[in-house]
């Protein structure tokens, strides 16, 4: 897979997924934007991290929809065109509804789909804008596993993905006559500093009981299948939404 000198935005990257994503990237030859909402000083590292030039960093909250059109603008200006959209950023809430009061919940789910849905939705938006303009292009939406399993904890975080999968696929046909190819990445729980920070012992046991290899996937297993949907030669499997969870949930 190459990428020489394409430009590739992702939402999201300071770290984890979105970080090894960026590295990915730029190892292929892109010049990458690095998207992040706060965390300037991670998004600085990764930054300083990545391999050869042109890369640039890109503060805003893409919760907003206003920010998502100054982002993509922001990027054109400094870039020229856009070749790919990567739409990683996302957050997770526990939320059960045996637990929670109304105001906590709704509040769980306005917020999860602000970040897990509409922002990736008005990113498309204004990358499919410009892709239109320049003759076409890559958006690779990055979903989870809970779309099809359930999430009984977070069930805004399920529906939110299993959302983002269905807009993607219709983004896929309505986008092919412009040479704009859209794909979905949709990892299990992935070895990140969140996960670190947020699972305790018991919980870590149980997700690795859950995959026959034993183990969570690494960013990088995840960003191989972000590079792969976003290459020239995966044109004709626009629409695909890759699993990357170890087996440890199946579909057909």
């Amino acid at each position: 897979m190459d990428f020489k000198n394409k430009k590739v935005l992702i939402t999201g990257s300071s770290r984890g997924i979105g970080k090894a994503t960026a590295m990915a990237f730029a190892k292929k030859g892109a010049k990458v934007g690095i998207n992040y909402r706060n965390n300037t000083k991670e998004a600085k590292k990764t930054l300083a991290e990545l391999s050869g030039k042109g890369h640039h960093l890109f503060q805003y909250d893409v919760s907003k929809k206003e920010e998502t059109k100054v982002l993509v603008e922001d990027f054109v200006a400094q870039y020229g065109s856009i070749d790919v959209l990567v739409n990683n950023a996302g957050i997770s809430i526990f939320h059960d509804i045996d637990e929670v009061d109304f105001d906590y919940w709704t509040l769980a789910w306005e917020n999860t789909y602000k970040t897990n849905l509409f922002a990736a939705a008005n990113t498309s938006y204004w990358a499919a804008q410009a892709m239109m303009k320049s003759g076409g292009g890559h958006i690779v939406n990055v979903s989870s596993r809970g779309a099809f399993r359930g999430e009984p904890t977070k069930p805004a975080y399920g529906s939110s993905k299993a959302a983002l999968n269905a807009m993607s696929q219709s983004l896929a046909k309505k986008l092919a006559p412009y040479k704009i190819y859209v794909g979905v990445v949709a990892p299990g729980f992935t070895e990140t500093e969140m996960a670190a920070v947020t699972l305790t012992p018991a919980e870590r046991e149980k997700l690795l009981r859950e995959s026959p290899f034993k183990r969570m996937a690494q960013p990088e297993e995840v960003a191989h299948a972000i590079l792969f949907l976003a290459s020239d030669k995966a044109a004709y499997s626009s629409g695909t939404i890759i699993d990357v969870n170890g087996a440890s949930y199946l579909r057909s």
